[in-house]
């Protein structure tokens, strides 16, 4: 480690105490910025490791929508993002007046939401789903005539194969899991033959097709700490590599696509970080209006699944 970067460190965790934060990654970001976290993991466990903290601030190192919840979960703490063009490109493929238009359109339906979109659109919905509680929430939706899964047609196909259920599908997508393809898998396959393959639930059905394993990035780090296998296919973003690895030195992870970043994720690096806590800035705040119904549908969620 560089001196410069060592003195940057030393200088974000002293501000951290200062200020009474917690620092929070997610699996995607920097390595780096992973390893001054306070905690890693995916979006809603972080929000909800937040709140269980008596942190007066939260610097919330993933993407803008990641804030939001911590901000709908964590109403009077205040909630920074280091750079507020981190964004998520699935989440902004759909807006609440988009919503509410699909909403007229099927009256009857059940609208539920995966937490990847924003407060606006959670505000829209009956109640939020994570990649790992979805098949849980769906299942559960017994009276439900129909569904409207929103905004990820990837995980919606995956959930009604796994549920039966017919749904509505949103068109949306996450584009870093679609540039894995099922091409990329059989290659490995073929050049790792005893390694197993973990995938997203965003990824294209014919890539889940090929997996051993289908698991959000909780279930994917749970997995490679529990499996036998000593060599393991990984088909999500580059990111979580770094903490596989970190936590499991004596096996080996292969990511499914070298192409599979997601270039939001890399913009919070440690300069920024150490901004936003001298700045206190910038914040991520939802209007109490919106982040009352969006907390209706997330509490649903933790009700149910």
């Amino acid at each position: 480690m560089r001196d410069s970067d060592a003195r940057l460190i030393e200088e974000i965790l002293r501000l951290n105490r200062e200020r009474n934060a917690v620092i929070l990654a997610h699996n995607y970001q920097l390595g780096e910025v992973q390893d001054i976290a306070d905690f890693v993991g995916d979006s809603l466990e972080l929000s909800q490791k937040a709140a269980q903290t008596d942190a007066r601030v939260i610097v919330f190192c993933g993407v803008h929508f990641m804030a939001e919840t911590a901000s709908i979960l964590c109403p009077d703490k205040i909630v920074l993002l280091p750079d507020m063009h981190a964004g998520c490109p699935m989440a902004d493929m759909i807006t609440a007046e988009g919503l509410r238009q699909k909403k007229k359109e099927h009256p009857g339906a059940t609208v539920v939401c995966y937490v990847n979109s924003s407060a606006e659109v959670k505000a829209e919905s009956d109640v939020c789903c994570t990649s790992a509680n979805a098949i849980r929430i769906v299942e559960k939706l017994a009276d439900s005539r129909e569904v409207l899964f929103v905004p990820d047609q990837y995980l919606g196909h995956y959930i009604s194969t796994k549920t039966g259920k017919e749904m509505i599908l949103w068109p949306g997508f996450c584009p870093t899991h679609i540039r894995i393809k099922a091409q990329d898998i059989i290659r490995l396959k073929q050049e790792h033959p005893w390694a197993k393959v973990v995938v997203h639930p965003e990824c294209r059905p014919e890539v889940i097709a090929l997996a051993d394993e289908v698991l959000s990035t909780g279930g994917i780090c749970r997995f490679a700490g529990s499996t036998e296998a000593e060599e393991v296919i990984v088909g999500t973003e580059l990111g979580i590599i770094h903490r596989l690895r970190k936590e499991n030195p004596n096996k080996r992870f292969i990511p499914a696509s070298e192409q599979a970043v997601c270039p939001r994720m890399k913009l919070i690096t440690l300069e920024n970080v150490l901004w936003s806590l001298e700045e206190m800035a910038p914040e991520v705040k939802v209007p109490e209006g919106i982040r009352l119904r969006a907390k209706a549908a997330v509490d649903k969620m933790l009700e149910v699944g």
